[in-house]
């Protein structure tokens, strides 16, 4: 009896305590997002929400463009700056209607902030658990720490993306499918569309895997949820479809650089182009061949491939940004993982040494380049520190990867 009641006040300890970690984050984000405009990629979305739920207005519409513009210029925008136009599918409206609901953009962008916090924190948690990896408190610290302030994780927490909210749910589907959970998968997948260029490729592997393997449910859910998301939209807006198709063929005229060869075409004027659309046709090259060799994969092999999809998945010559590259996260754990059990003590010093690296070379790279202007402007060149520095972490890994037991060796 004495126990029960010491269990259920450890109980209401643990979610006190929660609740205090929780409204300290909103509270500090909120005193950050006032001193600190921005949040760009969620005011956009932000606005576009309260613009339809208040005055019944597309958010796809000019005028919402120009409500979004005036809050971030004090004007419309001039032809060479960006046009903060809403760029999602309409079943996205879903996700931000609740940080809608209040007026405050400091108090909604400092709850959105709050929410990618979490999420970070939770993809590093099922990453690790993903590659059946242990590691001990520090480095689990160290891990999450690393997520956070690591270029790509800062810049999508300040700048509000919902790709971290996708990274998420990347790695929980991924999960999902190794407890045999596929109806789950499939409706995790199906969120991952709001942003279907960051995984694309990452989604086909899985839908191919599923049939390969007989895991159709997988298929059906995935496909059943994007249907019931669009029918649902479509009592909103009833021609949002065609709504949604001229803003994707109008993104890619007013944002940055976003494929390899756009990005190289920037640096290297000259010849850029054409080594961008190499990179871009042997990353596809290398997806075939690996995609179709892992087709029945399981374990850590399952895992190394969608890292691998989520890596080059970013350079296949679809619409893109640097910003969107925290999806990538998995790939360190499984490099991680296999390096720690290859080498045992000497791997923790080795995946030091690789933490450091992957934190250290973007942020060098990102300073080095950046242009100030209305805000801080990456570089294109941030299209390619980290996809290489993963690449070849991946390959360097492959051979464990595929063999996971025959080579684990002592030191």
């Amino acid at each position: 009896m004495r126990r029960s009641k010491f269990d259920g006040i450890a109980r209401t300890f643990i979610v006190l305590l929660f609740l205090i970690i929780i409204a300290a984050l909103v509270w500090g984000n909120f005193l950050y997002s006032e001193k600190n405009p921005g949040g760009n990629d969620f005011l956009v979305h932000w606005v576009g929400a309260q613009k339809y739920i208040y005055e019944g207005i597309s958010p796809y519409s000019d005028t919402t463009a120009l409500a979004i513009q005036t809050m971030v210029y004090g004007r419309a925008a001039k032809g060479d700056e960006h046009e903060l136009r809403v760029a999602y599918p309409l079943y996205s409206l879903f996700l931000f209607i609740p940080f809608a609901l209040t007026k405050n953009y400091f108090l909604a962008r400092a709850l959105w902030m709050t929410l990618l916090e979490i999420s970070l924190i939770l993809s590093v948690v099922v990453g690790v658990r993903l590659v059946q990896w242990r590691p001990g408190k520090l480095i689990m610290v160290a891990l999450i720490t690393f997520s956070i302030f690591w270029y790509h994780g800062l810049r999508s927490l300040i700048n509000g993306n919902a790709v971290i909210l996708l990274l998420l749910c990347f790695t929980l589907s991924i999960y999902a499918i190794q407890q045999k959970q596929d109806e789950l998968a499939g409706i995790l997948l199906a969120f991952t569309t709001i942003k279907p260029q960051v995984g694309f490729a990452f989604i086909l592997f899985l839908l191919f895997w599923a049939i390969v393997n007989k895991r159709s449910k997988i298929v059906f859910w995935f496909l059943g949820s994007i249907l019931l998301l669009s029918v649902i939209a479509l009592f909103l807006i009833p021609n949002w479809p065609l709504q949604f198709l001229q803003e994707v063929l109008r993104y890619p005229g007013y944002n940055p650089p976003g494929t390899p060869a756009q990005a190289l075409s920037a640096l290297l004027p000259g010849a850029g182009r054409n080594f961008g659309i190499a990179i871009s046709i042997v990353s596809a090259l290398v997806l075939i061949v690996e995609v179709w060799l892992a087709r029945r994969s399981t374990g850590i092999e399952f895992v190394w491939i969608c890292s691998l999809t989520l890596v080059l998945g970013q350079w296949l010559n679809v619409q893109t940004d640097p910003g969107n590259f925290v999806v990538m996260l998995p790939a360190a754990f499984v490099i991680f993982r296999l390096i720690e059990e290859r080498w045992k003590n000497k791997g923790n010093l080795i995946n030091l040494v690789m933490l450091l690296l992957f934190f250290f070379v973007p942020w060098l790279f990102f300073l080095r380049t950046l242009s100030i202007e209305y805000q801080p402007i990456q570089s294109p060149l941030m299209f390619f520190p980290i996809p290489i520095l993963l690449a070849l972490g991946l390959y360097w890994v492959r051979w464990w990867a595929k063999n996971p037991v025959k080579h684990i060796i002592s030191n």
